[in-house]
């Protein structure tokens, strides 16, 4: 039944949606100028706790120094989303190093995998990595990950300037770029080096991804994943052979300059 209308009441005002971005590159800029001389901690602390970005997710690879960021948030608040990619191509080494860190940081741990029936479809002998490597990073990295991000304001990655010559100007704050949503990454390490990495993993005394001695300073997938000389880039293992050195979830060119 139709509710009865009163005539004598005033116009209803039209719902409307707001498809506004959640965040604008002003928004980061004031962002940016906020945090400007603080410490990783104090920011860490100021957004997770002050709601500052709204829901937020972790997005960790549960590479060679993702325990130094992982630990930072879990000391602030254990319950924030840690998103994994489970590509299907990890090195059992990163699996099991990834279940150390959840049980001893107290992680909550979200594991997003491909769509299985695209992977039927584009990837059925799973050797894709071979002769596509960005099709592969697609499919398993790139679109599991914009799916589950639609639920989350804004993001933590492990990214630092050190890695690659790629990130030298990434700020702390961005908006994310590989959607029309505004969502905000957060670079909480950008500005730590790699003494400073390897301090905090003496201190708090965190384990060590097991590849790392054997010569594996930045770990993706293990077909793409090259052991890397002394005196070598760090990321230079990852697509080795390829004009390629991101998997497509941080794109070189987008990154701004602040």
């Amino acid at each position: 039944m139709k509710p009865e209308l009163s005539i004598g009441s005033a116009p209803r005002a039209r719902d409307t949606l707001n498809l506004a971005p959640r965040f604008t590159e002003h928004d980061a800029l004031r962002l940016n100028r906020m945090f400007r001389g603080s410490s990783t901690q104090e920011m860490l602390e100021a957004v997770i706790r002050d709601n500052l970005a709204g829901d937020l997710a972790v997005v960790s690879s549960f590479g060679a120094e993702s325990a130094v960021l992982l630990h930072l948030v879990a000391s602030v608040d254990p319950k924030v989303p840690v998103l994994f990619l489970d590509t299907g191509k990890h090195f059992p080494e990163t699996l099991a190093y990834r279940d150390l860190l959840v049980e001893r940081l107290g992680l909550n741990l979200v594991v997003l995998t491909p769509d299985a029936d695209e992977l039927a479809k584009k990837d059925e002998t799973g050797l894709r990595w071979s002769y596509d490597p960005d099709g592969c990073c697609e499919i398993r990295k790139v679109r599991p990950l914009e799916k589950a991000l639609v639920s989350y304001d804004a993001s933590f990655t492990g990214r630092k300037a050190f890695q690659a010559a790629t990130r030298a100007n990434l700020p702390r704050f961005e908006v994310d770029t590989s959607d029309a949503q505004g969502r905000l990454k957060i670079n909480p390490l950008i500005d730590w080096d790699a003494g400073q990495i390897e301090g905090y993993f003496i201190q708090h005394d965190l384990p060590r991804h097991p590849l790392i001695a054997q010569g594996y300073p930045s770990i993706g997938c293990s077909p793409c994943t090259s052991q890397v000389l002394p005196g070598e880039d760090p990321r230079s293992g990852r697509w080795k052979g390829w004009d390629k050195t991101e998997c497509g979830i941080h794109k070189p060119g987008e990154e701004p300059f602040l």
